[in-house]
């Protein structure tokens, strides 16, 4: 159990059968009445975002979500193969639980299974991946204005946009995360 007077960032606990992630919390003593905790919670499952105040004394059960690294193998229409590398154990993923960040893994990269009770709500792909650029247009002489960048496309499919130095052919590390170009590999 878990009392809202114990919050921390990143904490998950149970409410009204939803799994809740604290994005940030505050605790609050007003000059009259009683203390509060003042919460922005994330539900795991759904993503939804809402604001909360708890009594510091409520108590909750604690959620723990299983974080499994898994490889990624394959796609079949609308369901994506993951294994475990232990088990060897392989289980299908709809598309609708990999989230936007997904397009920049190829096939055989490391992620991490989020799960809650044996359901599979979300896929980390790494935070930074070695990808090679397949087409983007040829920089110019004399385009040096600061931090300008063109369209490029990875050999996942997935566009970004990269300084213009970059040419067809090159080893970039992307920020999976912001989805932002950081460097040459």
């Amino acid at each position: 159990m878990i009392s809202a007077g114990d919050f921390r960032n990143g904490a998950t606990f149970e409410m009204d059968g939803n799994v809740y992630s604290i994005i940030e919390f505050q605790h609050v003593k007003p000059g009259k009445g009683a203390a509060f905790v003042r919460t922005k919670i994330r539900n795991v499952i759904s993503g939804a975002v809402t604001e909360r105040t708890f009594n510091p004394n409520d108590k909750f059960p604690t959620a723990f979500i299983e974080r499994k690294d898994m490889q990624y193998l394959y796609n079949d229409g609308d369901l994506y193969y993951f294994m475990d590398p232990e088990s060897f154990e392989q289980i299908p993923i709809s598309a609708g639980v990999l989230g936007d960040s997904f397009k920049f893994v190829k096939e055989n990269m490391e992620c991490k299974i989020l799960s809650y009770k044996g359901n599979v709500f979300g896929v980390e792909p790494p935070n930074f991946v070695e990808l090679e650029i397949i087409k983007t247009d040829p920089g110019f002489k004399g385009d040096t204005a600061t931090n300008a960048t063109k369209p490029a496309t990875v050999e996942t499919g997935a566009e970004i946009r990269v300084p213009l130095f970059i040419n067809e052919g090159e080893k970039i590390r992307i920020d999976t995360r912001t989805g932002e170009y950081m460097e040459r590999a």
